[in-house]
């Protein structure tokens, strides 16, 4: 075993998911959720246009590949004018994405609040926004953090992706560095255990975050 190409190989690899991939997922979660509640709120709509325009991003999103989207925003836009650099079209990509899947999530936990809530905030003289963003969405975080959170370990995996775009993240420096040294299994299982320690780590993260918000309580 090379153990020198794998010493070579780690801080090139830690260095590339500090510079892109963990601001990749960090903006492209970010920009996600903006879009994935919006995405919500049209599903949960009393518009059939608002509800339709929903149904449809979402089926959409879920019904294609992630890969095929990146290729579509960064090599098929070009064709008609529309072009952006490897990083930009990456979130845009990756935050799409996002958007579909994390929106059936957040319409899940809005409609998990008792109907209630939304009665007790309007006798109060709330309007219906009032009502959304003080009373009901802070009680759909609660319910909707397990699912979000495996969306996001998810993410920072999917960033992989980017190197097919070109963006110089862990694994396109892993990939440049097995295709100079030849070590492609020794490269390629040390770009794993990164990305594997990465979620463990989060997936820590994650599990406390749950009790702090009282997710599961001692019966």
């Amino acid at each position: 075993m090379n153990f020198d190409v794998l010493k070579e190989a780690f801080w090139p690899m830690v260095k590339g998911g500090i510079e892109y991939t963990i601001p990749l997922t960090l903006l492209s979660f970010i920009i996600g959720m903006v879009i994935a509640l919006v995405i919500a709120l049209f599903r949960l709509s009393s518009s059939k246009i608002f509800r339709g325009i929903g149904r449809f991003y979402v089926s959409l999103i879920r019904g294609t590949p992630l890969l095929v989207q990146l290729f579509v925003i960064f090599y098929g836009l070009p064709t008609i004018g529309l072009k952006f650099d490897p990083f930009p079209a990456a979130i845009i990509a990756f935050s799409l994405n996002i958007g579909g899947y994390g929106a059936e999530i957040v319409r899940g936990a809005i409609q998990s609040v008792p109907k209630g809530q939304w009665e007790a905030g309007y006798t109060i003289g709330m309007s219906y926004t009032q009502v959304l963003f003080r009373i009901i969405i802070p009680q759909a975080a609660r319910v909707s953090v397990p699912p979000l959170s495996n969306t996001f370990i998810s993410l920072i995996k999917d960033t992989s992706l980017a190197s097919l775009v070109l963006v110089s993240e862990l694994f396109r420096k892993a990939q440049e560095i097995a295709a100079t040294s030849y070590e492609f299994l020794l490269v390629y299982m040390e770009a794993g255990l990164l990305y594997w320690i990465v979620c463990v780590f989060l997936s820590a993260l994650q599990g406390r975050l749950e009790k702090r918000l009282d997710r599961y309580i001692a019966k």
